[in-house]
């Protein structure tokens, strides 16, 4: 997300649970993957496949990937981010928000920017403490906008990395998405329990965690976002 405002708090609003139009929170648990079973493929061949990259080719990838494999204007259902939540679900505690201004305006386009930065609005840093790491299910919810056309199979593989190992792969359905309706789900991630000697290298390198999260529509890429990661928070 571009521009936007970062809060952490202790407490759950939950009035903010509930869809636009009153519908319940739609809960997603990732599809189980063995992507160990997928071709491997590297950066530079799927980037080789200009538009026509689908979710089994990214299940392929063996390493975080160092650019994005697609364009800001490959999103041509403007699918816009707006919230993003993250909460520990045994305590409900909230670890982490995050959320556009209203009535925030789109960012230039790079004809009318000159230099545009490519990231902006595709890119998150995130700084956790090591107890992060302990936590066994995370619940990260999330708000977003559509366009004008329906969206008939929305879809997001997330694939994080330490230092070129991959650590977990997560695969989520988003569903039919009707056209200029705002939707909010939350993503139930069961986090693998990490060795002790894995967590502390985690900790002593900060943002050498890395993720790629990509986004597909009928099996099309139409966006790519990146993060990092640091567990040194209160060290």
């Amino acid at each position: 997300m571009n521009s936007c405002v970062v809060k952490n708090t202790g407490l759950e609003t939950n009035h903010r649970d509930r869809k636009t139009g009153g519908g319940m929170l739609k809960k997603l648990k990732s599809r189980r993957s063995q992507t160990e079973k997928w071709p491997v493929v590297t950066e530079d061949e799927l980037r080789a496949l200009g538009s026509d990259i689908s979710p089994d080719h990214v299940l392929g990838l063996r390493a975080v990937t160092e650019d994005y494999l697609c364009r800001p204007e490959d999103n041509i259902y403007n699918i816009d981010f707006t919230r993003f939540k993250i909460r520990d679900l045994e305590t409900g505690t909230v670890l982490f928000e995050i959320a556009k201004p209203p009535n925030s305006g789109p960012v230039e386009n790079e004809e009318d920017s000159g230099d545009a930065d490519t990231s902006a609005g595709r890119f998150v840093r995130y700084q956790f403490t090591p107890a992060f790491l302990k936590l066994r299910t995370v619940g990260a919810t999330v708000e977003f906008t559509v366009g004008d056309r329906p969206i008939t199979s929305f879809r997001m593989i997330e694939r994080h990395y330490f230092q070129g190992r991959l650590l977990k792969n997560f695969d989520f359905d988003f569903g039919f998405c009707i056209p200029n309706s705002r939707n909010t789900c939350e993503h139930i991630y069961e986090f693998p329990q990490l060795p002790d000697d894995l967590i502390r290298q985690m900790v002593e390198h900060p943002y050498e965690t890395r993720s790629d999260s990509f986004y597909f529509v009928d099996n099309k890429l139409i966006m790519h976002n990146k993060a990092d990661y640091a567990y040194n928070g209160g060290l």
